[in-house]
């Protein structure tokens, strides 16, 4: 479960590559690790364009579950299926994620993190879904199965990474289902 990631690029570079021409305009300081709880960007659909804005990482969970949700899997849950809905899907800008290794490092004993990107972009977005909460909209993101890349390391599941066309159709509306899917394998490179 990907609950780690990076942002290291400005706000000028975000909005151009996803269009995004409204909303505040904050100078955004580097996320060079980002963990859930914490605001983040995101580009939202609105009625007359798209725009840039800051969101809390983790949804609200359902009753008897502790901490917020940051990963969504099972896009069949009752949970989920009002906020697949178009008007609360989200693009979550990226660098890279990370996935921790299965077993600790023998040296550290502690898991090592091991950081993904894509060859292709330097700036790409995880398919967001968002809602309201007490304090303020919260967002998470979808999972799928991982590609061979990510699965040497966590072999249960990888963001749905997007880019182009696909972020589109993500925003667009398009069965989510049909975007869940884990990026090429060629694609995708371990980053320092």
């Amino acid at each position: 479960m990907c609950n780690l990631y990076r942002l290291t690029t400005t706000t000028d570079a975000i909005r151009d590559l996803f269009r995004a021409l409204e909303g505040e305009s904050p100078n955004l300081p580097p996320l060079g690790e980002h963990y859930p709880d914490r605001p983040a960007p995101v580009i939202v659909a609105t009625p007359t364009g798209r725009a840039l804005a800051r969101m809390t990482w983790g949804i609200p969970p359902p009753p008897g579950v502790a901490r917020p949700i940051t990963n969504i899997r099972n896009l069949a849950s009752p949970f989920w299926q009002p906020l697949l809905a178009k008007e609360h899907r989200c693009l979550v800008p990226a660098s890279a994620f990370a996935e921790w290794s299965a077993t600790p490092d023998p040296a550290t004993a502690r898991k090592r993190k091991h950081w993904f990107a894509l060859r292709s972009a330097p700036l790409f977005a995880f398919a967001g879904v968002f809602g309201p909460s007490q304090t303020g909209p919260r967002f998470a993101f979808l999972t799928c199965a991982p590609n061979a890349a990510v699965a040497a390391v966590h072999p249960k599941a990888m963001p749905v990474v997007l880019t182009g066309a696909l972020a589109d159709r993500w925003l667009a509306g398009a069965d989510a289902r049909l975007l869940q899917q884990p990026w090429p394998d060629e694609d995708m490179m371990t980053a320092l």
